[in-house]
């Protein structure tokens, strides 16, 4: 069935005639009958009542026509709901952030986010980093807050977040005095960390085996403020991005600069490559590459 046709029907409707409907469309009578004709054959009813004097629709001319005028309503709507799309920016964005970077970050994200586009939803799924970019790759989330490096073959990076690690210790330990402190003087201490699926483990584990030790890990916690609570109860030491004692006000701890070569701690914002990117999740990267715009 060819919308043409279904438009040529609607015409003639309209202007009660074949003839009032050519001159009106500047298209030919003949074309205009066989375009009706056309749609008999394709829908095997009859439109038309050629019996009557004047233009009269069958049960079925009714049916077509008044869901064709609704068609073409609905098409020539597209460009006035896609320009309020535009407008308004109106959606959901799946978020995919691992738990410790949800809770730092994510808070003023969806704040902020909120205050410019009220309008959109945004879900969150809270996973490990890797399982982040798995979710991403595979397209059942639509953006990803994850620990850098990524493979930036497969997705497109935003840079995020920049941050140093420090070494966090009780005020009464014995390097709560030191200016800085190197890894390897580390080696003796009992250290607290994030459980083995956090991205943040290996990344500690993996420095300080560069420095020449393996370190004794005496406890583990999926939570920053109960790791914060176990060193200002001195139970061990723990290395932690700088962000996380900013949020904190145990008057227990104290944190030391790292000796050079320091820890860095790089997040970013991560789609898949040549997926698609709604309104809503251009504004939404937007915010975060270009946040004082």
């Amino acid at each position: 069935m060819e919308f043409r046709d279904i438009q040529s029907l609607i015409l003639v409707v309209e202007h009660q005639s074949f003839t009032k409907a050519a001159e009106k469309s500047h298209l030919s009578q003949p074309s205009l009958s066989k375009a009706v004709k056309r749609l008999e054959e394709e829908l095997e009813v009859e439109l038309i009542d050629r019996s009557s004097r004047y233009l009269c629709l069958t049960d079925a001319g009714k049916i077509v026509y008044e869901q064709g005028v609704k068609a073409i309503n609905i098409i020539n709507n597209i460009p006035t709901s896609l320009n309020e799309l535009k407008d308004l920016v109106t959606g959901q964005i799946r978020i995919g952030i691992p738990p410790l970077i949800g809770t730092l970050f994510f808070p003023e994200i969806a704040k902020a986010f909120h205050k410019l586009y009220p309008n959109v939803k945004l879900d969150l799924v809270e996973v490990g980093a890797k399982i982040v970019e798995r979710l991403v790759e595979s397209e059942e989330v639509d953006v990803g807050l994850v620990v850098l490096p990524v493979d930036d073959a497969k997705f497109n990076i935003y840079p995020y977040i920049v941050d140093d690690f420090l070494l966090y210790v009780h005020h009464e330990h014995r390097l709560s005095h030191k200016k800085a402190v190197a890894i390897k003087s580390l080696e003796e201490e009992s250290f607290i960390l994030f459980p083995k699926h956090f991205t943040i483990h290996s990344y500690i584990i993996n420095a300080c085996e560069s420095a020449g030790f393996t370190p004794t890990v005496s406890y583990e916690s999926s939570q920053w403020d109960l790791i914060l609570e176990l060193v200002g109860s001195n139970m061990g030491v723990a290395l932690m991005p700088k962000c996380i004692f900013q949020k904190q006000n145990n008057s227990n701890i104290c944190v030391i600069p790292l000796e050079e070569p320091s820890l860095i701690w790089r997040l970013g914002i991560i789609t898949k490559k040549g997926s698609y990117h709604s309104f809503a999740l251009q504004k939404f990267l937007d915010m975060i590459v270009n946040p004082l715009n």
